[in-house]
C-alpha cells in the first residue's frame, strides 16, 4: 500500500511549484448562476441565492452565549476565517403551473456586490421579473423585502400581487411603535420599513396564519423572530415541503443549538419556542425544510441530535 506521509506531500507541491506553466489563464472570480429546482409533486420549485454576506461576527450576534464560544462554534463547524461567520440569503419560486409565485424578495442591488444577486439569477433560471404573479413576504426584514425595487426605486416585479404577513405589517408600519423602539437592531428595521416600503401601502394585500394564501400554499404561524414571522407548507398530491424563513439563522449555530438567541430576534424567547415546536414536528414527519439561510441550496431534512438538531442536506439531482 502506498504510504501518504506529510514530508512525501511537501515534497511534491515543491516538484509541482518548480514546474513552468504550460499555459496560463484569467482567474474569473465569479461562481456559476445559483439556481437549483426540484419537484413538490406537480409544483416545480427553485432555489435561488440572493448572495452570501461574511463578516466580523458581532459582539453580541449570539445573545445569551460569550463571543468567545460563538466564535469557536463557528470555527468548529468550518463556518469562516476565525472571528468572522457567513450568511446565506435564499429566496424560493414556486411554479404550480398556473402562476409563478416567489416567497421573499432578497436585500435588492443598494448595499453591494456579495448580495442582491436574486433578479440575475432568476435570469439565469429563465425567469423575467415581469413573469411573476406573486411575490409573498415572510416577514419584513431588510434581507427579505428590499428586493421589491430596483435601484431607481421602480418596482421590482411590476405585475405581481404583494403579499404580507399581517401582523408584521401592522407592527414594523406603526409609527407609534416605531417611536417606543430603543434597540438600534429594531429602530433599524423600523427605518427600513417606513423608507422602502410605504409607497407600497396601496398595493399590499395583508393574509393571516393558518390560511392557505394560495392554491397548494398555506401560512404557518411561526412568531418570536419577528411578530409575524411566517412559514408556508407548500404541498402538491402526496409531497410536502416547509419553507421555515428565519425560525433558524445559521444552522450550525442555532439548529444545533436551539436554545441560543440570534441578535435579530424580536422576541427571543418566544423565538426559542418556535424552534423546538417547528422542528420537533419537522423531525418527527422527517419533511423536508427549505431554511433562507441554510448553506445553498438550502434544501434538507432536520433529526434530533442531543439537546438540538442537525440539518441532513438532500442529495443534489441533475434532473428536476
Amino acid at each position: 500500500m502506498t504510504q501518504i506521509s506529510r514530508r512525501a506531500v511537501m515534497a511534491g507541491a515543491a516538484a509541482l511549484a518548480a514546474t513552468p506553466a504550460l499555459a496560463s489563464a484569467p482567474i474569473s472570480g465569479s461562481q456559476a448562476p445559483g439556481f437549483y429546482r426540484y419537484k413538490v409533486g406537480d409544483f416545480e420549485l427553485t432555489q435561488l441565492s440572493d448572495g452570501a454576506a461574511t463578516f466580523p461576527m458581532p459582539d453580541s450576534f449570539v445573545t445569551n452565549v460569550s463571543k468567545d464560544k460563538a466564535i469557536k462554534a463557528a470555527f468548529d463547524s468550518y463556518l469562516a476565517p476565525e472571528g468572522k461567520i457567513t450568511v446565506p440569503f435564499n429566496p424560493v419560486l414556486i411554479n404550480t403551473g398556473s402562476k409563478l409565485i416567489l416567497i421573499d424578495t432578497g436585500y435588492g442591488p443598494n448595499i453591494g456586490p456579495v448580495v442582491g444577486h436574486l433578479t440575475a439569477n432568476l435570469a439565469a433560471a429563465g425567469i423575467m421579473p415581469e413573469q411573476i404573479d406573486m411575490v409573498v413576504i415572510s416577514h419584513l426584514h431588510p434581507d427579505h423585502t428590499n428586493g421589491l425595487h430596483n435601484k431607481d426605486g421602480s418596482l421590482t416585479y411590476p405585475k405581481a400581487e404583494i403579499l404580507m404577513p399581517e401582523h408584521d405589517w401592522a407592527f414594523w408600519m406603526s409609527d407609534d411603535n416605531a417611536a417606543k423602539a430603543t434597540d438600534p437592531v429594531n429602530k433599524n428595521y423600523f427605518a427600513n420599513a417606513k423608507k422602502t416600503l410605504s409607497d407600497l401601502k396601496d398595493h399590499v394585500t395583508v393574509y393571516g396564519w393558518d390560511k392557505e394564501i394560495v392554491t397548494g400554499v398555506t401560512s404557518i404561524a411561526t412568531p418570536g423572530h419577528t411578530p409575524g414571522h411566517t412559514s408556508f407548507a407548500v404541498a402538491s398530491g402526496k409531497d410536502k415541503i416547509f419553507v421555515q424563513s428565519d425560525i433558524t439563522n445559521i444552522p450550525a449555530f442555532f439548529l444545533r443549538n436551539p436554545d441560543w438567541h440570534v441578535m435579530y430576534d424580536h422576541d427571543p424567547e418566544l423565538a426559542q419556542r418556535t424552534r423546538h415546536k417547528f422542528y420537533d414536528m419537522a423531525a418527527a414527519e422527517k419533511a423536508v425544510v427549505v431554511g433562507y439561510h441554510f448553506p445553498f441550496p438550502s434544501v434538507g431534512h432536520v433529526e434530533k441530535a442531543g439537546k438540538g438538531y442537525r440539518l441532513v442536506p438532500v442529495n443534489w439531482n441533475a434532473s428536476v
